[in-house]
This record gives C-alpha cells, sequence and structure tokens, in this order.
C-alpha cells in the first residue's frame, strides 16, 4: 500500500510539473529521458541463457536502452589468453547477448576496469596476477584476511598509468571486448583509485595525482577514439570528497578531483550515490560532460535521483539540457544472484538496517515510474 501510495504521489507531483499537452508533445521515452540503463556483472557461461531470457523479458519491456557489462578477465580473449578467468564466455555467449540486445534496441556497453579496481579484498586480479611489474605499490602485500581500515589503505591495488608495457596489453584487451560486443562505446570504470601517484613508484614521484589521472583518460579516450568509439568511466575520482562532503568513496580525498578540468569534455560521466541524492550531475553538466546518474539499492533516493534528472533536463538551459543523459541503475551482486534475487524477491538485503532496500526493489521501482510517467 506504501509502495502505491508512493508512486501515485510522485505521479501527481509529475502531472503539476507537466502539464497533459507537454507530455502527449514529448511521448516518446527518449525525449524524457535518453539513457534507460542497467549495469551489471556479465554472466558466467553457465548463467548466458537465463540472463538472455532476463534481457527479452524485462529489460526489453521496461524499455531500458542501455545494458553496461561487466566484462573484466570473464572472456576467452585470444589477443592475451593468459588473462582469461578459468571459465570464461565464448564468442558464442556474446552472441546471443548482442543479439538479445538487438532485437529490444538496446545499446550494449561492455566494461573492463582499467587503472584501479585491480584487486578485491585478498586476491590479486588477473592482470596484475600476471604481469606484477605493473603494480603501482609492488611493496603493499595481499593479507590474508582483507580488513578495512588497514596499515596500507588497501581498498583495490591500481596499475601504474605511466608503466611502458601496461597500455599495450590493456588495449589489446579493449580492442577485442569492443569487437566481439560490436560496440561503440566502452565503458572503462576507474573509480575509488586511491593508489595514484606513490612517492615510492619511480615512474610516479613528484607527479601530480589529478594530472595522473586525467592522463590516463587521455589515453584511453584516444585510444577509442582512433576506432570511433567512445568512453564512459564512473565520476567519483572528479569530485572533491572534503569540500562536498561526500567522502572518499563517493568523492575525492586523495587529490585527483582537480582533473575534472583537464579531461577530455566528450566522456560521458556515470555519477554514483547510492545513500543520498546528491545534485552533482549539475556540476557535471556545467563543467560540460554528458552524466547519467546511478542508483543502487535504495528504491526512494532512486526516485528521488530520478524526479531530480527530470527537472534537471525540463529546467536545463538549451546548451545543458542535452547533458542530462538519464539514469543507469547499478547491480553489485553476481549476475546469477540477482537474477535469483530479481524472480525470489527477498525481502531484506544485509547492511540496510532491516530496512526493504534490495537491488531488485530499486531496479523494478525505478523502471516502473519511468515508465508510468
Amino acid at each position: 500500500m506504501q509502495t502505491k501510495m508512493s508512486l501515485r504521489l510522485l505521479l501527481i507531483c509529475c502531472t503539476l510539473l507537466f502539464p497533459v499537452h507537454q507530455i502527449n508533445a514529448a511521448i516518446h521515452p527518449d525525449s524524457l529521458l535518453p539513457v534507460r540503463g542497467l549495469c551489471i556483472e556479465a554472466p558466467r557461461p553457465s548463467g548466458v541463457d537465463s540472463f538472455v531470457t532476463f534481457i527479452h523479458r524485462e529489460l526489453g519491456p521496461r524499455k531500458v536502452n542501455t545494458l553496461i557489462l561487466r566484462i573484466d578477465f570473464n572472456y576467452q580473449f585470444k589477443s592475451h589468453p593468459e588473462l582469461r578467468d578459468s571459465i570464461a564466455l565464448s564468442e558464442a555467449d556474446v552472441k546471443k547477448m548482442v543479439t538479445v540486445c538487438k532485437q529490444n534496441n538496446i545499446t550494449l556497453i561492455p566494461q573492463i576496469n582499467l587503472l584501479g579496481h585491480q584487486s578485491w579484498a585478498s586476491k590479486t586480479h588477473n592482470l596484475l596476477k600476471k604481469y606484477p611489474e605493473f603494480d603501482e605499490t609492488p611493496w603493499v602485500k595481499m593479507p590474508e584476511k582483507y580488513a578495512w581500515p588497514n596499515n596500507d589503505s588497501l581498498y583495490c591495488k591500481s596499475y601504474c598509468s605511466r608503466h611502458p608495457r601496461v597500455h599495450k596489453i590493456v588495449f589489446a584487451l579493449v580492442d577485442e571486448i569492443c569487437q566481439v560486443f560490436e560496440a561503440n562505446t566502452f565503458h572503462a570504470g576507474m573509480d575509488e583509485v586511491f593508489y595514484i601517484g606513490y612517492a615510492r613508484c619511480r615512474r610516479c614521484r613528484k607527479k601530480d595525482k589529478a594530472q595522473l589521472f586525467a592522463d590516463e583518460v587521455w589515453r584511453i579516450r584516444n585510444h577509442l577514439a582512433a576506432a570511433n568509439r567512445t568512453l564512459w568511466i564512473w565520476g567519483d575520482r572528479m569530485l572533491d570528497g572534503h569540500a562536498t562532503g561526500m567522502g572518499m568513496w563517493e568523492a575525492s580525498h586523495n587529490g585527483t578531483h582537480p582533473s575534472v578540468d583537464q579531461v577530455p569534455k566528450d566522456i560521458v560521466v556515470c555519477d554514483w550515490h547510492y545513500e543520498r541524492a546528491d545534485k552533482s550531475a549539475v556540476y557535471f553538466a556545467m563543467k560540460g560532460f554528458k552524466v547519467v546518474t546511478c542508483p543502487w539499492r535504495d528504491p526512494l533516493i532512486a526516485i528521488e535521483q530520478l524526479q531530480d534528472m527530470i527537472n534537471f533536463r525540463r529546467t536545463a538551459t538549451p546548451q545543458l539540457k542535452p547533458l542530462f543523459g538519464g539514469m543507469l541503475q547499478t547491480i553489485w551482486s553476481p549476475n546469477g544472484a540477482f537474477l535469483k534475487e530479481f524472480y525470489n524477491k527477498p525481502q531484506k538485503s544485509s547492511g540496510t538496517g532491516g530496512k526493504s532496500n534490495t537491488q531488485w526493489e530499486c531496479f523494478t521501482r525505478l523502471f516502473d515510474t519511468i515508465n508510468q510517467l
């Protein structure tokens, strides 16, 4: 009952904001929200058929038009087979997802984490495992049991962006994954980069961290642009965590935030905030970036963020309106776990203080509200 009332109140508010004749004049969903997206981990081979069914039955009817799949090393790379996960997607697996996305008019965007997120907890990911010389902080050893905070300030490892051989390898992966996904857009991650520009790194010492971050964005962008591809990244490293009070996760505490004025303006910024409906999309748009707002598991915050995005587009100048791109729902559990959650619909998730805030509920309510608008 409370959910229905909340949606009814939202619709009443939207009717006040948008007279009926205006809604009818802009009935196509692309006019309301050009990007209506989902970001989720790619399935493992055994889950491809279930995920294809999910795309066809759930994403298509909800008018989702953008799907970011986090691939990383979950593909049978031919350019660098040593970097494959032990169980990884085949080309045939990928083509199943490409086909169903085309059938449902969904733009498919692959993601490989570049720069940061080269490890997780006690596990080093494949790039630094096979090429430890690329490690920005090789003196930081992976713990047997991970805990935060820790003496090394270890969250996730980074590769050194100034290593002379790292880009030859990572760009080969990028090219191969974009080709097999038939993608003209690539997501490079680049969020939560805590290890960058360390004084003990002989290549990075005395280098400005914002400049190092910006230089890496430029390298990736220029490589993609040579093949007429567009770069998307997460936006947290370009926000000042101290000045905004957004903290060290959703923004930067390590000096990378001035890069917002140094990176290319033709990238797309994915602006994620999960605990509050922060208005940083306005900041990114006024800096000249196309921006999409990214919720996670709190439906009320997601609906507030949606209303903000609609209002930004409605009230913006003609110059700024195209920069407010839309909404991107993020999912951070494994692909198969989310599908199980979505279809079984558990009522509570850990870490929410007993509230019934779940990824499936956030996704469902966000897109149901979009389509009712």
